[in-house]
């Protein structure tokens, strides 16, 4: 982390009625978070006040409508929000349409605020897919909404969890579709984008492990041929384009070795093999960083957890972790474009 320079994160609320508000104030009431960036929220003071209420905190709300006016103190937190809303309507763990559309429209104003150059670094809190559906919505949630509206070529997600940083070469696909959609072309493309990435973010030919996809590396054949035909020549092809790759490494010891820093990143193939080796490490500190945009996107990794929401018992753990490990990335690509 850049000891001088602290980026402006925006911190989205996510679905109203979900646990998005608790976590939220968790995160804005931690002293971290403000050593480490200039946080301030996009949400709605009203619902705000109904989970300070819940969570039995006082607490002081700041509006404002720009993120200069924002003071960025920790114990006064600073909320800017996007229109007015009958937030009566909106009701603890219950999907509604109004829920829907302030969650899209606290991911607009993010968007609006990057592509302006106002944040460095948006972490957002959950939304609920059939909220925003319930508004014509056509993406199927954040990611693609933020690679759609930012016209970015690419999205490219990664799991952030302690010493790794683990990619995928798909996420929302059948395991037999995904399976199909790792062929070497597909596996080069990434290589190629998290290369690039970890290269403006200040890490220097960064090590990337590519994850075999059978058991034991497909022992040469005898229980698949993926790790011969496509997922080692497409190593090399990453060689001959002078890109540090390895690979393929069994799937069932590739994350163990990770885990020591030995690799800067894994690309794995499929989302539920690196998925499952993360949140089996830590789940709370398993975080989704987004690359492709043109600023930081971070998230939670879990739901809007309607079963608890408004009960002051969801924790904001991952919500802080997704926000400093944001702004690290934010302080080290300034870092890196100011060098």
């Amino acid at each position: 982390m850049n000891e001088t320079f602290r980026p402006v994160v925006a911190i989205t609320m996510g679905d109203p009625a979900g646990i998005g508000p608790e976590i939220v104030l968790g995160c804005m009431l931690d002293q971290g978070v403000y050593e480490a960036c200039r946080p301030f929220v996009i949400g709605s003071i009203a619902i705000l006040e109904r989970a300070a209420r819940v969570l039995g905190k006082e607490v002081e709300l700041h509006k404002i409508s720009d993120p200069e006016e924002a003071r960025y103190e920790c114990g006064i937190i600073d909320v800017l929000e996007t229109g007015d809303y009958d937030t009566d309507q909106v009701e603890w763990g219950v999907i509604s349409a109004t829920a829907g559309q302030m969650a899209y429209d606290f991911i607009r104003k993010s968007i609006e605020l990057g592509l302006a150059g106002k944040i460095h670094a948006v972490s957002t809190a959950p939304i609920h897919k059939q909220a925003i559906k319930k508004i014509g919505v056509a993406e199927p949630g954040h990611t693609e909404i933020y690679q759609h509206m930012t016209k970015s070529p690419y999205a490219l997600t990664m799991f952030s969890c302690h010493k790794l940083r683990v990619f995928f070469v798909s996420r929302h696909l059948s395991l037999m579709d995904a399976i199909k959609f790792a062929d070497r072309k597909h596996i080069l493309e990434n290589v190629k984008a998290i290369d690039g990435e970890l290269r403006n973010v200040g890490i220097e030919n960064p090590l990337i492990a590519v994850a075999g996809l059978n058991p034991h590396n497909g022992d040469n054949g005898l229980f698949g041929t993926e790790e011969i035909t496509d997922i080692g020549p497409a190593v090399e092809d990453a060689k001959a384009l002078g890109i540090n790759a390895v690979g393929p490494i069994p799937g069932d010891s590739v994350f163990h070795i990770g885990k020591s820093g030995k690799f800067d990143a894994i690309l794995s193939l499929y989302h539920d093999q690196g998925h499952i080796a993360c949140k089996t490490l830590d789940f709370e500190k398993s975080i989704t960083i987004t690359w492709g945009l043109p600023f930081i996107r971070g998230s939670v990794d879990h739901g809007t957890a309607f079963d608890i929401a408004g009960k002051g018992i969801a924790s904001c753990t991952s919500m802080i972790e997704s926000t400093l490990v944001s702004a690290e990335y934010a302080a080290r690509k300034y870092a890196r474009a100011n060098a």
